[in-house]
This record gives structure tokens, sequence and C-alpha cells, in this order.
């Protein structure tokens, strides 16, 4: 991996790592277990401070060492995190994507502004830091804080050195695993003055058995520096599953070199011996080291447990100890789970749905051409390469798809910030969060999804005086939620605020010319008249609302993702707004109409039935264009009437039943041709405006065919049916 590469990966993963940050703080809001999403929230500045660390971000790394040190107190139990603290957080994470935004950017440099805002946000946090980022006790061995008086009575001696300790045992496998041991000594250079190394050769094989891939070196390392543990141990971050490191801070108690000797693989005097030698103890201490040692070995000299040892010198119950290691079994299996992961570059995964695109219309060609030659066996053959392709593209497609859960959490911040700011007490609610759709329909519907939620926040939920004046309790609610329906992906955005006045809509619209005063409309009509440009209902312009702007912007780039959007309101009781999309935008199955020369092309998922349209419903429909359909009237529209087909008529007429959503429609056809696979071709921008084709596909015979906009169409067929009852 070259270093361009390199550090867009740790961009990439900074951002994922903030949004874990935000998520933590929501959860201590909403009183979720606060120590895991303290740690979790302290492990991801942890990691962005470990890693800019090795790129030389020095800016980055000095503003996340300290909110780290104020997160550390947080876990130490020293600190209470609260409202006023979360919002600090959030804060410092803004501060830090805007520097992870500017490196992106290439110039890594930030504003006068931005640089204003880090430095008061580094003040902020010096608050709750009392002029000193950590204590020595806070930063020691990582184990429980125990009272100054038990420390005593374990031991009362101290080693007498000013310098760190570091043991380190590298894994055999460290450098097929791309790490270099000898970098990290490098880098611990940056941080201090490495006073003296032992590099230990103990389980170094024969020069015959030697494998030059494998790594047979361990370290004990005398350092002397004034950074802070987490800052040491942070240069091991990227190897502390292939190591075995033990960091002691200066004036370490002896019972703290005891536990370190009898945790390392070599034998106890060596071990004792190799740190006399490099300076970190005396050799009085070692003596005492070694007195103290007899009482934690068995009488059959076998070791101890570690974990043994803790409980029986009182540091720690049992119950920590089975707490802690399961604790460590679970971290290990997410990592496990982890490190199963692949992560793709968009670009590369376009490219292959473009490959299997034009695979799918090359095997479509082929399965033509084997049933004109009428030969059995190559029609088999073709069927089979036809059932493989038809299974990479469904692999292919589903690459791409992503969970919507992880762009919902994000209004999580939206929702906190915007409802400070408008004075209402306002949760925001998720719901089918792992209901997946492809990722370019995700990265679009990011804006117009804000625009929902925000207009939800600003026009929807009452202020708190007038929701207890209606019964409602204080706190409004705005929810997100998605499912997948008729082959398709709704999302919706609703409240329980005060709904939608009509007449007060329809009276907005009159004034701006947008309808006519002796016009009769819907519900339904009159609530999409909000998405007309330059359409508001807002008294007063605010900063979230009220310039005329946005709704219909929305519906655009809704549509342009071939979505429909629909809204429906309960004056006093609250609206809700339904986007429903495609599943995908690259392939689809689709299914195959002819009306005379043309043909044309639905989605599978929104067929229903096929049937004949008989001689005797032709009459029984008085030449209106709908029919009787088990009781209930089915409205259709005549595709050659539609697209002014001229081509002969077949011999007898079909009705395709589609469903979109809860209206359901039918197409009169000449043909049904089946089931096709169908690679969506957009159409060119002299089409954009087209009435009823969402896009084009190429057939095996190499002859275009149509898409339909089967969401249009049943639309224009039900108000005509409406309009036609009228009549």
């Amino acid at each position: 991996m070259s270093m361009d590469q390199a550090l867009q990966t740790f961009i990439v993963e900074s951002r994922e790592l903030l949004q874990a940050m935000e998520d933590g703080l929501y959860n201590i809001e909403r009183e979720a277990d606060r120590e895991e999403n303290v740690n979790a929230i302290f492990r991801a500045a942890h990691t962005i401070k470990g890693s800019a660390g090795l790129f030389g971000l020095d800016d980055i790394v000095a503003f996340t060492h300290v909110a780290e040190s104020v997160l550390d107190k947080v876990r130490a139990g020293k600190l209470e995190i609260d409202g006023s603290l979360v919002t600090l957080f959030l804060a410092c994470g803004d501060h830090i994507a805007t520097m992870i935004d500017a490196l992106d950017a290439g110039t890594g440099e930030l504003s006068a502004g931005a640089n204003e805002a880090g430095n008061k946000l580094v003040q902020q946090l010096s608050v709750y830091l009392d002029g000193h980022a950590d204590t020595a006790k806070s930063q020691s061995a990582g184990l429980p804080q125990i009272s100054e008086a038990r420390v005593e009575t374990l031991d009362s001696n101290t080693v007498e050195s000013d310098n760190w300790h570091i043991s380190l045992r590298f894994n055999r496998d460290v450098l097929r695993n791309g790490m270099d041991p000898l970098s990290f000594l490098r880098y611990m250079a940056t941080l201090g003055k490495i006073v003296s190394i032992s590099t230990l050769c103990d389980n170094l094989p024969a020069a015959a058995e030697m494998d030059p891939e494998s790594c047979y070196l361990g370290y004990e390392i005398n350092f002397h520096s004034a950074a802070d543990k987490v800052t040491i141990a942070g240069i091991f971050e990227f190897v502390q599953d292939d190591a075995l490191i033990r960091i002691l801070p200066p004036k370490s108690h002896i019972s703290e070199y005891v536990r370190l000797i009898h945790d390392l693989p070599e034998e106890d005097m060596r071990i004792g011996q190799i740190l006399e030698k490099c300076g970190t103890l005396t050799s009085c201490e070692l003596e005492q080291i070694i007195n103290m040692q007899s009482s934690v070995v068995e009488a059959n000299g076998n070791k101890t447990p570690i974990g043994e040892i803790l409980v029986s010198e009182g540091i720690v119950s049992p119950q920590v100890v089975d707490a802690a290691l399961e604790k460590q079994k679970h971290v290990k299996e997410i990592k496990a789970r982890e490190s199963q992961v692949v992560k793709v570059d968009a670009e590369r995964l376009d490219y292959l749905i473009n490959l299997v695109g034009e695979l799918v219309i090359a095997g479509a060609s082929a399965t033509l051409l084997s049933r004109r030659g009428g030969d059995a066996e190559l029609q088999e053959a073709t069927s089979n390469v036809s059932r493989l392709v038809e299974e990479i593209r469904d692999g292919a497609l589903q690459l791409r798809m992503v969970q919507i859960g992880e762009t919902f959490k994000r209004f999580n911040r939206v929702v906190r910030d915007v409802s400070r700011e408008l004075g209402k007490d306002i949760e925001l609610s998720i719901g089918g969060g792992e209901t997946e759709l492809d990722k370019t329909v995700v990265d679009k519907i990011g804006d117009p999804l804000m625009h929902l939620v925000r207009n939800s926040m600003d026009h929807g939920i009452e202020p708190v005086e007038k929701r207890l004046a209606s019964g409602k309790p204080a706190k409004g609610m705005v929810k997100l939620n998605a499912y997948h329906e008729s082959g398709s992906i709704v999302i919706e955005v609703s409240d329980d605020g005060a709904g939608m006045n009509k007449e007060r809509i329809l009276r907005k619209a009159i004034e701006k010319g947008i309808v006519d005063a002796n016009q009769t409309l819907s519900d339904g009509e009159i609530y999409k008249l909000i998405f007309a440009p330059g359409f508001s209902t807002a008294e007063q312009v605010t900063n979230i609302s009220g310039r005329g702007v946005g709704m219909d912007v929305v519906r655009r780039n809704i549509e342009a993702l071939r979505g429909t959007i629909e809204l429906n309101s309960k004056e006093g009781k609250g609206s809700i707004t339904r986007i429903r999309l495609p599943l995908t935008l690259a392939i689809i199955d689709g299914f195959l109409m002819g009306v005379g020369s043309a043909s044309y092309v639905v989605p599978l998922d929104m067929v229903v039935e096929c049937m004949e349209l008989t001689a005797t419903e032709r009459e029984e429909s008085h030449g209106r264009n709908f029919i009787n359909l088990r009781g209930a009237a089915l409205p259709f529209v005549r595709l050659r009437e539609q697209f002014r087909e001229t081509g002969k008529a077949g011999r007898r007429e079909n009705i395709v039943v589609v469903q979109y959503g809860n209206q359901k429609a039918g197409f009169v056809v000449d043909q049904l041709l089946g089931e096709f696979q169908t690679v969506i071709k957009p159409l060119g921008s002299i089409f954009k405006h087209l009435k009823g084709v969402s896009g084009s596909t190429i057939l095996g015979s190499g002859e275009v065919a149509l898409i339909l906009d089967v969401p249009s169409l049943i639309q224009q067929a039900v108000s005509n049916e409406a309009n036609e009852v009228v009549r």
C-alpha cells in the first residue's frame, strides 16, 4: 500500500470512528450502559490519535490527546459525564472532523476561525483537567484503582527510577502480518529517549532451523519520556494482537515488577538480571523482587496465573477477574469478525457492476441465437450460462447493498442540535435500520431526508406549552423508518406534531397562483402542493425554513432516483412522508412486453398478474379505461395509445396488472414476452421530459426496449379513472 492509499484509509476510518463517538455520546444521553459507551468513545479517540501519530499529524494528535485525557478521567470515575460534557465532546468531534476534511482536501491547513475554535475547545477541556492531563495512578498498570492504604499494605517500596520500563515479545508471525518491530522502536525515539535496551534471543533456533519471515526476538527497554501511558501505549496500537506488551511507569511499586517477571515467558532469574542490566532495577530492588516472588509460586514450581495473583493479593475480586476474561473474549470475537471484512473502493464496484451488465446483455444475445438455431444441447448450455450469470449479477449487486441504519444514525446529531436551537424537546426514533439498499441510493438520499427531518421539527413539533395544553407529552417525537414493499424500499419520516392545515395550504397555493380558486382537489392533491417551487406556509423566515425552497428540491432529488414521494397528515396528530425508491439503479429482473414493433419492460417485482382483455370486458367498460377485476375497478393504460405505436396490432390484447404502493393499474399490451434480466441504461438529456419512461435497456437482439415509469403511469391511470367517474 502506498502512503497516499494508507492516508486515505486513515481518513475513511477516522470518519467512521468519529461517527462511533457520536453514537456513544447519544447513547449516554439516553442513559444506556455508560461504562461501555465511555470506553467505546475513548477507544475511538485513542485510535484516531495513534493513527494520526503514525502519519506525523501533530495537530490532530495534540488536540485529540487533550480530549482523550478528559475521557480518561471519566473512565476512572473521577469525572461525571453530563449534558454539558456531552456537548463539549460533540464539538471536539466536529473539530477533529474539520481537521480530517482539511487533510482530505490536500491542504491540511485550517482557517483562522477553525484554529480559534480549536483553541477555545482546548481551554474548555483544560477546565476539567485542572491544569494537567493525567496522574501517574490513572495511567499505571490498567488495574482497578485501590486505596493508598491497601497499596502500602501490599508493598511499601517503589522502584526509584524516573524512566518507563517496556517489555516487548513479538509473535513469530508479526512480520508476515506486515509489521516491522524496529519501526516501533524508531517511533519511540520521537516521544523520548531510549536509555538502554536489551535484546532477548531465548527463542532463536539453530541457524538451520531459522525462518527469515519469522520473528524470534524480544526487548526489555528502559525509556525516558514525559509522555503519559496512553500515548506510549498508542505506539503499539497496531501490533497489540501480535505481541506481548507490558508498560510500567516511573516509580512503580515493586509488586508490579513481580507481576511483570512472573508473566513473561523467560526464566524469572534471567528476566530479573536483564532488568538490572538495562538500569531499570538496582541489585537491592532485584533481591526484594526475588523474595516477594516466592509468595506467588506454587510448591511444584509452576507459575500462578496473573488473575489468581491479583485475587490472592486482594487487588481485585474473583468476579472482576471473571468479568475481565469475559470482556476479553467478547473483544476477540469482535476483532475476529472485523478481520473478515474487506473494504473495496466504490469505483471498483461500479466497474464490476458495469461488466456484469454487459455480461447480462451478451448472455441474452447468446440465448436468443441458440433458440433460433434450434440446437437442444446449445440451448441447455446457454440456459446454464444464463443461470450462472444471474447468480453473478445477484452477488455483484449484493456487494453494493448497505444498511440504511448508518445514514439514519447521523440524524441523532441533527435532532439534538436543531431541537436546542428551536427550544423544543424532541427525540429521534429509528426503525428498520437493517434494511438494505444500493449504496448509490443511500449516498443520495441523505440531503432529502435532512430537509424532511428539519421540517418536521420546525413546522411539525409544537412548543412544549402547546403540546401540554393539547394533552400531548412534553417531548416530541420524530421517527425514521425503512422497510421493503413491492420490490421497492419505503422510507418514512413522521412526527407527532400539529399536522398540516389543508385550508391554509390551499389558500397559500391560490395566493401564489399555483392552483385556480375554482379547482376541486383531494386531500392528497392539496398536500402535494407543498412540493411546488417557492411554496411555503411559514409565517416568518428562520435559520431552519421559511424561504420557500427545499421541498421542491426534495421532490426533484427523489424523482432523479426513480422514486416517488407522498405526504399524509392529520391535523393535531402529526404528519408522515413516504419515499419509495428502487432497491438498485443498475440491474433488475424485468417483465418484457410487446406492443406492435416496440418492446417495453416493467420491474418484475411490481407485476401482480397477467390476463387477457376479452371482447366482453371491452364492451362492459363502455369505452372507459377501467374494468371490473374481481369486484374492484382496475384502471388501465393502453400503451399503444400512450406511446402512439403504429405497428401492427396483435390478435388479442392482454393486461399486465402492476402495483406500486397501495395502488394498482393495468397496462394493455399485444404480447407477453416473459421475464428478462434488465440492465438499466439512463436516457439522454434530450428525453428527460418524456413522461412514462424511466430508462432503457438493450435486448439480446440488439434492439432497445423502454423501461416504463410505473408510478407515474399508475398515477395517470388513477387520475383518468377519477375524471371519468366525475363526468
